[in-house]
């Protein structure tokens, strides 16, 4: 989406603008987000002044508490960091955008000071505090400091609470400073009675697709740790962008919430791009049309079976077309939505002020959500039906899809244990999978092993264990289903949950950028590879606001490979790491070729891009010359921001990088389920 309004504003769920098709001019890509207002000599000074200050109040408050053993301080510590990268990032990389953040930035620094001398004494009376606060913590995925707000009800500390995550919608010119001044001064838009309500920033304005995915999961892990958060009542909600993220976290796990209630955005690419950007996407290439099953929240749509949804849509709002192609979807299932509609007509709101939440709407909204949570989250049904196109989202319920026959093809699981003493499954599309029953859930009786019916195949498979709970592993031999000990490999390599590509999956946990120390083979390669590692870092700041880790080749440590992904840029010649694996990956490399997929390419002018199992560590994965797949015209609007690589290309370094491309891509595609070459895509 491509809205740009002032963030209060938008929080407010008043109307909102779209750039349209003058956003899809490969040549003409305005920067995202915009460049700041100049800063007077005066207050950069003291701001740079603050920021220093802080930086060793902090520091003072890490050394004076670093024994404490009764204080969670390193999650305190995030607490005010974010603060402190709040005013860093800013003035550095120039994103003051009114001057209304000169006095943000002073609120901030004071309140900073104050969590610092607090904590330095060893107090944080901030984590009991009601109304709005301000919290954040460290990433697992490259140790940045994300911030998120919440709201605190004044009960909020007295009994376990309903929790909603509130995904925000796109604004450009929010950063953290922004976003914290946002969640220290406004509600929002949304505040159901005696409710927290998280507020992730989400990465910034990425639809909370990959690192803003994970962004929501551990901001809650981080608040869980704070709020008496009742996990059988949190909601997934949101609008605009906000809105589409919702339908995405809804789909992919749907057995994590309590109910879902998205509202306008996008729930998927090909036919949002053309109804709303007016953007033709029929000749994009096969790979990336394979590829928008990821985020496409229509073609998920059966699991919502899982999760009450109730869809918000504004009668002439254009972006009512995510519930539209959502409802078509889910009718496919035999689901019927629940689609409340804001009216607008009848109250003389025109077309360009109807991107927003009706307040009346909003009532029956909560009404409705308030029914779902007196039930509150499913736990351990006796059927699930379950949809999937990739090994990332492979569990629902009790139901865990361990392997696959395809990579990007629909996998569907139907299993019903409803009689209490047996299992019926029907799979298509499924070549390994587990029944994993926690403890507790399962209603078998204990003495008998299990009849299990799947795929029309008679089973008897292993009994419940006395704490009630039930873990089967089956596997597709020959064609036939039988039980196996685990669901491990054998020391196969294989796709898995974990390591199943594409690219971009490799940045959604730990990464660590390994810098080339050496001479590159061919000059005009090393040169790419420079520019492109020099891009992807700070494309990594600018779009997902953190520092992408990296160290020089020669600095690598057993840990950094036991513990991160592996992005190794340039070539064999330059990269002693990548030298060290070479032997072990698919493809054929020298100075002067370059083979992959039974296809030759010259040494000189083309680059392999690439993710595989780290040979050095198969449970993480390296990287070859990638960093994120989409690019600088795929953030103009959120529903580009779509995987734009596959799991391996060759790229013709002799066609020069562009705002959608690394340079020509000479071939590309996916490699098969046991990480070999597959026959090249006709």
């Amino acid at each position: 989406m491509i809205l740009r309004i002032s963030a209060l504003l938008l929080l407010a769920g008043v109307p909102v603008f779209a750039d349209g098709p003058k956003d899809n001019i490969p040549t003409d890509v305005r920067p995202v987000p915009p460049p700041g207002i100049e800063v007077p000599a005066e207050t950069r000074a003291k701001i740079a002044d603050q920021i220093k200050k802080l930086r060793a109040a902090i520091d003072d408050a890490a050394k004076a508490q670093a024994k404490n053993t009764t204080l969670p301080i390193a999650d305190l510590l995030a607490d005010i960091e974010i603060y402190h990268k709040a005013l860093d990032w800013a003035l550095r990389h120039n994103e003051f955008f009114k001057a209304d953040d000169f006095k943000a930035a002073d609120e901030q620094f004071a309140e900073a000071m104050e969590r610092a001398a607090q904590l330095k004494a060893g107090n944080a009376p901030w984590t009991r505090q009601t109304g709005l606060v301000v919290r954040g913590y460290k990433s697992k995925i490259d140790g940045s400091y994300q911030p998120y707000g919440m709201v605190v009800p004044a009960t909020g500390f007295d009994s376990a609470k309903r929790l909603d995550i509130w995904c925000h919608g796109r604004v450009e010119n929010v950063g953290e400073l922004q976003f914290n001044q946002q969640n220290r001064k406004t509600t929002g838009s949304i505040q159901p009675a005696d409710t927290l309500v998280l507020k992730p920033y989400g990465r910034f304005s990425c639809a909370n697709k990959f690192a803003g995915e994970i962004d929501a999961f551990e901001a809650l892990e981080h608040a869980k740790k704070f709020y008496p958060v009742d996990a059988q009542r949190v909601f997934i909600r949101g609008f605009s962008m906000g809105g589409a993220a919702a339908w995405q976290f809804a789909v992919h796990y749907a057995d994590q919430w309590c109910g879902a209630n998205p509202g306008s955005g996008f729930s998927e690419t090909p036919e949002f791009l053309r109804v709303f950007q007016k953007e033709e996407v029929d000749n994009a290439p096969w790979y990336q049309k394979k590829l928008w099953h990821w985020y496409n929240a229509t073609d998920n749509a059966l699991n919502l079976w899982h999760c009450p949804t109730v869809a918000y849509s504004p009668e002439l709002d254009r972006q009512k077309q995510a519930a539209d192609e959502m409802e078509k979807a889910l009718l496919g299932e035999q689901i019927d939505l629940k689609h409340i509609i804001g009216e607008q007509k009848s109250k003389g709101i025109t077309v360009d002020k109807a991107h927003r939440i009706m307040p009346d709407a909003l009532v029956e909204i909560e009404r409705h959500l308030a029914q779902i949570a007196a039930v509150g989250r499913e736990q351990a049904p006796s059927v699930v039906h379950f949809t999937t196109w990739t090994l990332m989202y492979n569990r629902m319920h009790w139901i865990v899809v361990d392997a696959l026959d395809e990579q990007w093809a629909r996998c569907r699981i139907h299993a019903d244990a409803s009689d209490g003493k047996s299992v019926t499954v029907k799979t298509q599309n499924c070549a390994a999978l587990s029944f994993e029953m926690p403890s507790g859930t399962c209603k078998f009786p204990l003495v008998n092993k299990v009849p299990v019916t799947i795929d029309g195949q008679k089973l008897e498979v292993s009994r419940p264990r006395t704490d009630r709970s039930w873990t089967v592993h089956l596997r597709k031999q020959g064609g036939q289903w039988q039980q196996v000990l685990g669901n491990e490999n054998d020391g196969k390599l294989v796709k898995s949950h974990t390591v199943c590509g594409p690219i971009d999956h490799a940045f959604m946990t730990s990464f660590l950028y390994v810098k080339p120390t050496g001479q590159a083979w061919n000059e005009k390669t090393g040169q790419w590879a420079k520019a492109e590692m020099d891009r992807a870092v700070f494309e990594w700041r600018r779009q997902m606001r953190g520092d992408a880790p990296t160290k020089e080749d020669k600095a690598i440590t057993d840990e950094d490979i036991a513990n991160n992904n592996l992005v190794l840029w340039g070539d064999p010649g330059s990269n002693s790491v990548l030298a060290k694996v070479l032997a072990k990956l698919p493809i054929t490399w020298t100075k002067d070729a370059l083979e992959m997929n039974k296809q030759k390419h010259s040494g000189a002018t083309t680059m392999p891009v690439l993710v595989y199992p780290n040979p050095l560590n198969p449970k993480h994965y390296i990287v070859i010359n990638s960093g994120l797949t989409y690019r600088e015209y795929d953030y103009l609007n959120n529903a580009r921001q779509v995987a734009k690589l596959p799991d391996w290309a060759a790229i013709d370094i002799s066609k020069a990088p562009n705002a959608i491309t690394p340079g020509g891509i000479a071939d590309a595609g996916f490699f098969d389920e046991a990480w070999q070459w597959k026959p090249a895509a006709k």
